[in-house]
């Protein structure tokens, strides 16, 4: 082995592991002699089920934790710890302040709520270096530690945006809003737009992927589909074959939202979409106002009025989903993550 072997423990925080490290930097990793495991501590419930192979395995090497971890697991990094080459901490999200949000669910905010008090002290204590998503989050996280770096989202499907005016000339346009139950309050602060806006363009299609989640003024439109959440594995693949013209990333501006990534950003250029996005961190950081996207402040008449813009100015429109595109391809590039994990093998 000509380097250490990486090992992501993984409590099935898929999309984080593959956007910062698995997908973006592991092959990478392996063309140049490393070796990478993920552990799936989800279904390997209890360490000693792995054993006496764990502790060949974890022997001289380099270990990631994403966001959380089970406390079989944790109490044997702190009795092993001596062995492994490093631990890392990777996290994209304030889960503190996602434990105190009372615009998140109740469900939610007890996990985190039991994350912040029971998991992350203890795996604070003993990893190396915190790796934090977004420069705003990784403040919040200096607090508590002395070693934290950021590493921004990578692109891991190429965006496969093309101009097609010709082809889409007469065609219903579709607006939707690809996000999890944690962004329901934020897309329940544009809901009127997105009425009025049904009421009068009979060309919108509308796709709202929370299912029975949706607001229910939108669930009683026809026009408005409201498929289920998917796995990150089926979104992945629904999502290179969906056509999205007007993405939404409404955000409050709350503690818990000012931790985020930008990785709205690139999610909409790989779905060939212009994005239409709250004007608070870390957007207006990154979108370039009428260039790449539209940067909105949060009342529901601003949020109708861009989307009307988008609507009418079809070529405006595909201008900046082209530009957007370019741009995600530059700040996802994922030479960035496998150049900063290479610096820490």
């Amino acid at each position: 082995m000509t380097h250490p072997r990486w090992v992501v423990l993984s409590d099935g925080s898929c999309p984080t592991e593959d956007i910062y490290f698995l997908r973006s930097v592991g092959p990478w990793l392996q063309t140049r002699g490393a070796e990478v495991r993920r552990i799936d501590t989800s279904y390997w419930r209890l360490p000693i089920l792995c054993t006496p192979w764990l502790v060949g395995e974890m022997r001289n090497a380099h270990v990631i934790v994403c966001r959380s971890l089970n406390t079989h697991w944790l109490s044997w990094l702190e009795t092993n710890r001596g062995q492994m080459a490093s631990i890392r901490y990777l996290i994209d999200d304030d889960i503190a302040a996602a434990a105190l949000d009372p615009r998140l669910p109740e469900g939610y905010r007890r996990r985190m709520a039991h994350i912040a008090a029971n998991v992350q002290p203890r795996l604070m204590a003993i990893c190396d270096e915190i790796v934090a998503c977004s420069e705003g989050l990784a403040q919040r996280y200096r607090e508590s530690h002395p070693n934290v770096s950021v590493l921004t989202p990578s692109l891991i499907v190429a965006p496969s945006w093309r101009d097609a005016g010709a082809d889409r000339q007469g065609m219903p346009l579709t607006v939707g809003f690809f996000g999890s139950r944690a962004h329901l309050a934020d897309l329940e602060t544009i809901t009127p737009a997105l009425v009025e806006l049904h009421g009068s363009h009979a060309s919108l299609t509308f796709e709202i992927m929370l299912g029975g989640h949706s607001p229910a003024s939108l669930q009683s439109l026809d026009r408005v589909r409201t498929p289920k959440p998917m796995s990150w594995r089926a979104f992945q693949r629904y999502r290179q074959h969906q056509r999205v013209d007007v993405a939404l990333t409404p955000m409050v501006d709350t503690p818990f939202n000012a931790g985020k990534s930008h990785i709205k950003f690139l999610d909409n250029a790989i779905t060939g979409s212009v994005g239409v996005y709250s004007a608070c961190s870390p957007y207006r950081n990154i979108v370039e106002h009428g260039v790449d996207g539209l940067l909105v402040e949060n009342q529901p008449g601003a949020w109708k009025a861009a989307i009307q813009r988008l609507v009418e100015r079809p070529s405006e429109a595909r201008r900046m989903a082209g530009n957007a595109v370019r741009k995600a391809i530059e700040l996802g590039d994922p030479v960035r993550a496998q150049t900063f994990w290479w610096q820490r093998r």
